[in-house]
């Protein structure tokens, strides 16, 4: 494990070479527990904001495939003992929104996302949404969608608390806006039911996060922003997806590549943690694995065994021999894999798609 210092690491894009795969860029952020009362306005003017880091600008969604975003945006993250605070500031000289009814799909507008899986499972993970009206989106994903999830629109976080600053004009297309921000409260009690970790988190407790900013093209028609269409087929021109932690692909429903949040208790605390590179390579192995169990299931009936038609790869990029045990049949499939460098850490991979760490003290 490595040492990294303030908000963000970076596991290095190598170029794939004798049928390794590449090891996706990921962000992490130090969370400080909060030292004053934070009054959710959009303004972000208490201590714990001012004492809280800014993370890396956002990206595009597939990394560095694609350009840089044009508008910046960041996000700031602190909390206490009932709420998981959200402080964010994008870039925007046009700032518009239509949609006023909650649970609307609000990335028809543009938004701002956060997503949360806390124990790193992929399973029973929280997404919400909101324009720049405050009106809000939320709802609860049982899985990704790859793995026959279901999105449960009626779920409603309680006690959730938003607001929304401009720094401009609303709708107005005749002057030049700076921008708008966001401040959420999440309380911890809306993840007791659908997790397996400690809810509010303990002292360096790691949660999976990521961010999404959705940003359309517009153009102005009788005094109204209205998106730029594609002039061959009549279309809206695609969406801009702009995040935190790059996904590799527009999809932001693959949650082993959100980001990790490390929680902790002294406010006073260096801005440092662990990275454990290790565990970050055997879960995006896991998942290589798991795509082709899918197109396996889709194309012959039936899970694979055969472990050279799943790996190609003998060794990990970060080093050391890639130790693995696969069971499947026509309905399920288990992979165990080890962890290169903990001999007593291994990681478990079964056909729902979720993932999780065992630890064996007698190794």
């Amino acid at each position: 494990m490595r040492k990294l210092f303030p908000t963000l690491f970076f596991l290095l894009l190598i170029t794939s070479c004798q049928g390794q795969n590449n090891l996706i860029e990921g962000r992490a952020y130090i969370s400080k527990k909060a030292t004053d009362k934070i009054i959710v306005d959009g303004n972000a003017n208490e201590k714990s904001w001012r004492n809280a880091s800014w993370t890396a600008n956002f990206v595009d969604i597939e990394g560095d495939k694609k350009p840089k975003p044009y508008f910046d945006t960041q996000v700031k993250m602190t909390w206490d003992d009932t709420y998981f605070y959200f402080y964010a500031e994008m870039e925007e000289p046009h700032v518009w929104a239509k949609l006023t009814e909650r649970d609307a799909v609000i990335f028809y507008d543009n938004d701002f996302e956060i997503f949360i899986d806390p124990d790193g499972d992929t399973h029973y993970y929280t997404e919400f949404e909101m324009n720049a009206f405050n009106t809000v989106w939320d709802l609860l994903l049982t899985r990704p969608y790859r793995d026959g999830g279901h999105a449960i629109d009626q779920f409603d976080i309680p006690g959730l608390q938003s607001a929304v600053q401009i720094d401009g004009t609303l709708n107005d297309p005749s002057d030049k806006d700076k921008g708008w921000s966001v401040e959420v409260a999440i309380p911890w009690a809306s993840f007791k039911e659908t997790t397996r970790v400690s809810s509010p988190p303990k002292n360096n407790d790691i949660w999976r996060v990521n961010f999404s900013r959705v940003q359309w093209e517009t153009e102005v028609i009788d005094g109204e922003y209205v998106k730029k269409k594609n002039k061959d087929t009549g279309k809206n021109l695609p969406e801009n997806n702009w995040v935190w932690s790059p996904q590799r692909a527009i999809a932001m429903h693959e949650p082993e590549f959100w980001g990790e949040v490390i929680f902790k208790e002294n406010p006073d605390s260096k801005d440092d943690f662990y990275a454990d590179f290790g565990s970050e390579e055997v879960r995006q192995v896991l998942y290589d694995i798991h795509r082709k169990q899918i197109q396996n299931k889709r194309t012959h009936g039936t899970y694979s065994a055969e472990k050279d038609s799943l790996l190609s790869q003998e060794s990990f990029q970060v080093g050391r021999k890639i130790e693995w045990l696969i069971q499947a049949d026509q309905y399920r499939y288990h992979v165990i894999m080890q962890h290169p460098f903990d001999a007593g850490i291994y990681w478990h991979i079964d056909e729902t798609g979720r993932l999780w760490k065992e630890i064996r003290t007698n190794e």
